[in-house]
C-alpha cells in the first residue's frame, strides 16, 4: 500500500506511464479515504498495488524504511523510452547493475516513490506490462 497525495494523478501514472490496469476502487466517506487497486493482472495471478488517498492529505514524508517497488520488464531500455514518452521521470537510465550484468533502471512516481525496472529474459516477464 502506498499513501498518495492525489489519487487521480497516481492512477494516471500507474496506468498510462507504467501500463498497469485499474482493477477496482472504493470510497469510505465515514473515515474519509479512497482506495485504488492496480496491477498488470488481478490477484492472485499477479500482485496488486493499493493506493490510499486520505482525504485532505496532499503529501507524506517517505521515511527511511521504504526502499522501492521492483517490476520485471522484458526490455528495460525500451521501458524507459516509453515511460519518458508518456511523461514519466526516469531517475536512473537502463544499464547493468554495479558489479553485475542484470540490467536495471529506476523511475519515480508523482509522490516520489521509487520503482525499479529489472530486465528479465524469461518468458514469464515478457507477458508483463511496459512492453
Amino acid at each position: 500500500m502506498l499513501r498518495v497525495g492525489n489519487l487521480q494523478r497516481s492512477i494516471h501514472f500507474y496506468t498510462n506511464v507504467l501500463g498497469m490496469k485499474l482493477l477496482r476502487t472504493s470510497e469510505n466517506p465515514e473515515y474519509k479515504y479512497s482506495l485504488a487497486f492496480l496491477g498488470f493482472e488481478s490477484n492472485p495471478a499477479q500482485a496488486e498495488i493499493e493506493l490510499t488517498y486520505n482525504w485532505g492529505v496532499e503529501q507524506y514524508e517517505m521515511g527511511t524504511a521504504y526502499g522501492h517497488i521492483a517490476l520485471g520488464v522484458p526490455d528495460a531500455y525500451a521501458a524507459c523510452e516509453k515511460i519518458k514518452a508518456a511523461g514519466g521521470q526516469v531517475t536512473r537510465e537502463a544499464g547493468p547493475v554495479k558489479g553485475g550484468t542484470t540490467v536495471i533502471a529506476f523511475v519515480t512516481d508523482p509522490d516520489g516513490y521509487k520503482i525499479e525496472l529489472i530486465q528479465r529474459a524469461d518468458d514469464h516477464a515478457a507477458g508483463q506490462g511496459l512492453r
